[in-house]
């Protein structure tokens, strides 16, 4: 279970503090066990800082506390607080990846039957980087139609390998199976079943709504599949 520290701490010397973490870094290279550390500055009151820690469970966590240079460097830190920091230790119970579950969804819309519900999903000034066309600036109603076009040629789904999230940006490996099933850029159908691999890296902006786009995929391997590319 994914564990969770918070560290409260009152500062007017974060700068020293900055530094201190920076060497903590590099002093637990290769032994440290945190995953992620965030920490937030309060609007109110400009000495008080929280620090949250991330770790793949408790016990890991504990490991990272046993470490000697944790141990010095919590001392120079405590040294550097205007009053003794408090910790609140927490087992995380449940955690959302909000774009990436936008993303999800979006791609399992894609790939689903009938008409495609975006208005919830795209942003009406949608913005595409696809290495097959020029065009960039296409909008919702562009997003719409370059999807129609592959599904009238194909009956296909898509296989999220990998999702890899960084704030508002969510990068997915996938894998689409499709059959084709009509004409798809003067390839006629052939009732083959096909796939191809790429990635692509969505932004989700403010409102919860995909705005751009990035595509990298393997064309060259689906053409040749549908007989396109000879040897």
């Amino acid at each position: 279970m994914t564990f969770v520290q918070l560290i409260d701490c009152k500062t007017s010397r974060f700068d020293e503090m900055n530094r201190l973490m920076d060497k903590w870094v590099e002093q637990t290279k290769g032994k440290r066990t945190a995953t992620h550390d965030i920490i937030g500055k309060d609007r109110s009151d400009a000495s008080h800082f929280i620090e949250i820690v991330e770790f793949p469970s408790y016990e890991e966590a504990m490991q990272n506390s046993n470490l000697p240079e944790t141990d010095k460097i919590f001392r120079e830190m405590v040294a550097l607080c205007d009053e003794m920091p408090t910790f609140t230790d927490l087992d995380v119970v449940r955690e959302d990846q909000l774009n990436a579950a936008t993303v999800r969804t979006l791609f399992e819309r894609m790939a689903g039957k009938g008409e495609v519900e975006l208005d919830d999903i795209v942003s009406d000034d949608y913005r595409d980087h696809d290495p097959a066309k020029e065009e960039v600036d296409i909008g919702r109603d562009g997003f719409r139609r370059d999807l129609q076009m592959w599904r009238d040629a194909f009956d296909f789904s898509f296989r999220i390998d990998d999702q890899i999230t960084e704030g508002d940006r969510v990068c997915s490996r996938w894998t689409w199976q499709g059959t084709q099933k009509a004409e798809f850029m003067g390839v006629p159908s052939s009732g083959d079943t096909v796939t191809m691999t790429g990635v692509t890296i969505y932004r989700v902006d403010g409102d919860g709504r995909v705005c751009e786009g990035w595509w990298e995929y393997d064309r060259a391997g689906l053409m040749e599949q549908l007989g396109v590319l000879g040897d």
